[in-house]
């Protein structure tokens, strides 16, 4: 939804009461908006329209989207004994299928223009929408959890990569050529809490997918997993592409950057600088200019995207924003971004 369906003009997202999954169904409906921005802009890649949502959903949660507020969870997880109501195992080809089909579909569309992304949400971040029944400020009641009912947090946690993991090798099997892993929640855990609670996930999802696309015989591909959908991705030619973003986790870059994963996204709250000495030269890097940087002027846009570009260099950088696109945004300027980064790095690399 922020690549395509939050600012571009014509987009067929409206909102309404509709349980989140069916706002991506029929399938033909996310090929649709996925081509808008390739239509639009010389993009390096897609990502499938989705939403993260999806696994709560498939796990037996009603999730519903109301106007002005976003997803909604009608009944929570309240307390422990809830984990009772959430469905033990879950067919990732019976309830998530639809994506598969948009994926494969899209592939099919996109016709090797650009490398299409597949993508989940992470545990923790999945875990405090279904306990916070919504978007929160502070997370309160999903940390509550963590410090009140550890083992239940867990217990929920490991449910969810369980989950994650087959759905994410069903993508791959369905087309996808790269995948990402949003941890969207990150900066409401402290360091501790972040080791505990989100870090040993993130770990176990890259090195259980490797595993299960090995052991079926599925070609390896690309893993993303930043915490917000970013607009544009150069992938570069590695065997194995994860990349992990933990928006305001600046305390765990050097974990992130031995977790398992290729890339470490930022966000623009970092010195470039001071990311590559934490980070060293074990990963690459993506990211990080501030979204709202896209309010400035297209001649303002063009020279911060050229001081970003110089505080980064070439070589191991994925050029990105630091979070999503906002529903306001012109494109017009979404588009002079894309034009700067396509043209200070060819300058670079030349």
């Amino acid at each position: 939804m922020r690549q395509a369906g939050r600012y571009l003009p014509g987009r067929w997202f409206s909102g309404g009461q509709q349980p989140a999954p069916a706002q991506c169904e029929p399938a033909d409906n996310p090929v649709r908006v996925q081509l808008q921005p390739l239509r639009r802009f010389p993009l390096d890649a897609a990502i499938i329209f989705s939403d993260i949502l999806v696994i709560p959903q498939a796990l037996g949660m009603d999730v519903r989207m109301e106007p002005g507020r976003g997803p909604v969870f009608p009944e929570p997880l309240k307390g422990p004994e809830d984990l009772q109501k959430l469905k033990p195992t879950v067919d990732v080809s019976q309830e998530l299928g639809y994506v598969f089909r948009a994926i494969t579909l899209t592939r099919h569309k996109i016709a090797g223009q650009v490398p299409l992304i597949g993508f989940t949400g992470a545990p923790w971040t999945l875990m405090t929408y279904m306990i916070e029944g919504g978007g929160s400020n502070t997370m309160s009641k999903a940390k509550r959890w963590l410090y009140q009912n550890p083992s239940a947090s867990h217990q929920l946690l490991q449910n969810l990569t369980d989950v994650i993991v087959d759905y994410l090798v069903g993508q791959v099997a369905a087309g996808a050529q790269a995948l990402q892993v949003f941890e969207s929640h990150a900066g409401c855990l402290g360091p501790r809490q972040f080791d505990d609670f989100s870090l040993p996930y993130l770990r176990e999802i890259s090195r259980r997918v490797k595993q299960k696309l090995n052991a079926e015989g599925l070609e390896q591909v690309p893993m993303v997993s930043p915490v917000h959908r970013h607009l544009v991705v150069i992938i570069p030619s590695a065997p194995f592409l994860q990349i992990v973003f933990a928006k305001d986790a600046h305390y765990a870059l050097e974990d992130l950057s031995q977790s398992g994963y290729e890339v470490v996204g930022l966000d623009w709250t970092i010195r470039p600088q001071e990311a590559r000495e934490k980070a060293g030269k074990r990963v690459t890097l993506q990211g990080n200019l501030d979204p709202c940087a896209l309010y400035a002027s297209k001649e303002n846009i063009e020279e911060m995207v050229k001081k970003m570009l110089e505080a980064f260099g070439c070589r191991s950088y994925i050029a990105n924003l630091g979070h999503g696109l906002y529903p306001d945004m012109d494109p017009e300027h979404v588009g002079a971004f894309i034009s700067a980064v396509h043209k200070y790095s060819e300058k670079k690399e030349n």
